[in-house]
């Protein structure tokens, strides 16, 4: 029977205990800040913000490169002697990380890439889902293992509101003018994850406590998600009782299985303080 060692990059926002749980190994993509290059997890997350506030400047963000695959899968690889890397990664129409890792396993056997078509909290369903398919049959065959894994990609439906308008801005990705009308309406901008790009669906108006709530129902009212599989993403800076309110309503529906993710330095990056999401698997 062949190991079959399950990877990701850091911006799937995968807690410790789950990556230790299932031998996960994950590569670390990069944060560039004050003129340093600091791999993902290295820094705290605080950090970014607190480096916002000093300089009103946006920390950027690179993906793995070629090279740090090669050193990632070879190690890999010298570390379980014949074993077998799936490898399910971030989203490849907003970074070129996955691109990276096809060009970094050409020379290399016995490796798997699957594009989850995904970030964060809709990065770690499909990790997630792979890893207990795995555990449930430790010697399934890993063409088999894919198979299983592919059609999760399209059931998986990731939605979040950005806690701050302004970082969005500061980084670039609103106009001034879009910027200006929508912080004197109060109003934030719902961002689905479609084919895997990450596209504003809709827009809510209101305290960042009205607006989880209706991205919540909207949520539910759109999918279908399975009652046993639902995450929540939030950076930090996101209200105590908003989290206690969401968590609430998504037991109201039925929903027992709650698990809480805090996003990272390279989502956080992007989406600024104070944001929440949330992800599962559509059922049929």
């Amino acid at each position: 029977m062949r190991k079959i060692i399950i990877t990701t990059e850091s911006g799937a926002d995968l807690p410790k205990e789950v990556t230790e749980r299932y031998s996960i190994k994950v590569v670390p993509m990069h944060i560039i800040m004050g003129g340093e290059d600091y791999l993902d997890g290295s820094l705290p997350v605080q950090s970014i913000f607190d480096y916002y506030d000093k300089t009103k400047k946006i920390p950027s963000t690179t993906a793995t490169n070629v090279h740090e695959y090669m050193e990632f899968f070879k190690g890999i690889k010298a570390n379980y002697p014949g074993c077998v890397i799936i490898h399910i990664g971030y989203t490849s129409k907003a970074s070129s990380s996955f691109q990276n890792a096809m060009v970094a396993a050409q020379d290399l056997d016995d490796i798997f890439l699957i594009d989850a078509l995904n970030v964060t909290g809709g990065l770690v369903v499909v990790v997630i889902y792979a890893a207990q398919l795995l555990e449930k049959e430790p010697a399934m065959e890993p063409e088999r293992l894919v198979e299983k894994i592919q059609p999760v990609i399209s059931k998986t439906k990731l939605a979040f509101v950005p806690g701050s308008l302004e970082f969005l801005k500061a980084g670039g990705r609103v106009s001034n003018l879009a910027y200006l009308g929508g912080a004197l309406l109060k109003i934030k901008p719902c961002i689905e994850l479609i084919d895997g790009k990450l596209v504003s669906t809709r827009k809510y108006r209101g305290k960042m406590s009205v607006v989880t709530e209706k991205l919540l129902h909207d949520y539910f009212h759109q999918y279908n998600i399975d009652k046993d599989c639902l995450y929540f993403i939030y950076s930090i800076g996101l209200d105590e009782e908003i989290m206690k309110k969401v968590t609430d309503i998504a037991k109201e529906y039925g929903y027992r299985n709650i698990q809480w993710l805090l996003a990272g330095a390279m989502i956080s990056t992007h989406a600024g303080p104070g944001g929440f999401g949330v992800a599962g698997i559509e059922r049929e």
